[in-house]
Order: C-alpha cells, then structure tokens, then sequence
C-alpha cells in the first residue's frame, strides 16, 4: 500500500515525457506527496494538480461529522464498488512518479523504504480521478498485489504501467483496463533508508 511517494520532475518535464499540455500554470507541488496533499496527475491529455486522496466522509461518536480522511489507494478487487466503480469506468489517469515508499520497522521505529525501476527517472502508475465538493479534483491510486523485491516490503503495490499500455489505461474499455491490473514483471529496486516514515501512515486503503 502506497501513503507516500516522490515526483521530482517538474510539470515540463512530466507534460513531454507523457505528450500531454501542460495545465499547471504557477501551482507548486512538493516533491513528497502526501495523502491529502496536492499531486500532478496525466488526464484527459492535460498535466494537472490535484488531491491525493478521495475524500471519505466520517462521523464521530455522537454521529458529528468529522473531517474527511483520504482514501488514497484503490483495490484491484474492489473496482466494482460504489465507491469507485464510475470514476474506473469513466475517469482514469496516469500517476507520474519517480519512486513511492514503504514503512519497514517495528511500530513507532519505522522507517522509508523507497522502491524505483532501475533506470527509469520517472515513470506511471494506474490512477482514478473524480471532482469533489470537499478538495476540488482528486485522485487515488490503484493497487494490485506485490511479487519480487516489492513484496518484501508490502503485500500490495501501485499498478505500474510500461508506456506502451498508457492509451489502454486512460481510454481503452473497462475491461481492457482491467486486464492491465496486475503486479510488475520487471524488476524492482529497494533502498532501504534509515529515515523515519512519520507522517506517510495516514491513508486509507478501498
């Protein structure tokens, strides 16, 4: 499960390395992105900012409403629901990334493991989008089960897509999509950092 990744491309190189327009205008977005926090998506051709996370409305104990959490990651297995279903179907996008992290360690000591694909400098991962009345447009990450170096770290991980299947993901059928769900065949590198995970435990998993 993915709560923290990095982008360290600016939005000119992501607009060329994916062929798309760049629509970012003078937004700045950090190199570390959060859940909650804001992010550079590919969609609808257009490089654009938007919000890591779907928000998920919550209720406190006396049934008050509380502040929605982010629900960053987006089960293979549960495209199909309500909560994703329409945006899967109607409204996917590339997730431009050059490496996302996983917490190793035991609890309170954890700490960043970073995982890349071995030279590449950015690449994409599977993404839905939708517009929100809380954060404005947001996005979630599609995860899929882990093999390799990666499920070392974590049993699930992002959908990576090879460039060849960016067409299929954001405008092919939902069932051709879908068909691209599945773990990475190459190969995964770890570094294993002595940095303290704090703030990436904050997501929430669909």
């Amino acid at each position: 499960m993915c709560n923290l990744y990095r982008m360290t491309k600016n939005k000119d190189e992501v607009a060329k390395w994916f062929n798309a327009v760049e629509e970012l205008g003078g937004a700045n977005f950090g190199e570390e992105v959060y859940p909650g926090y804001p992010g550079a998506v590919v969609a609808e051709g257009k490089v654009r900012q938007m919000t890591w996370g779907f928000p998920l409305q919550m209720k406190g104990k006396k049934g008050q409403p509380l502040k929605p959490k982010p629900v960053n990651n987006t089960r293979t297995d549960k495209l199909d629901s309500f909560f994703w279903r329409y945006s899967f179907e109607e409204r996917r996008c590339l997730i431009p990334l050059t490496a996302w992290a996983e917490a190793e360690g035991p609890k309170g000591k954890m700490t960043r493991t970073w995982l890349s694909l071995p030279g590449d400098d950015l690449f994409a991962c599977a993404g839905v989008w939708r517009h929100s009345d809380e954060w404005g447009d947001c996005y979630s990450m599609v995860m899929t089960d882990s093999i390799g170096a990666a499920a070392e770290c974590h049993t699930r991980m992002p959908v990576i897509l090879s460039p060849e299947n960016y067409a299929g993901w954001v405008s092919g059928s939902p069932p051709e999509a879908r068909e691209l769900c599945v773990p990475w065949a190459g190969e995964v590198l770890l570094d294993r950092t002595g940095e303290a995970w704090s703030r990436g435990g904050q997501s929430r998993l669909l």
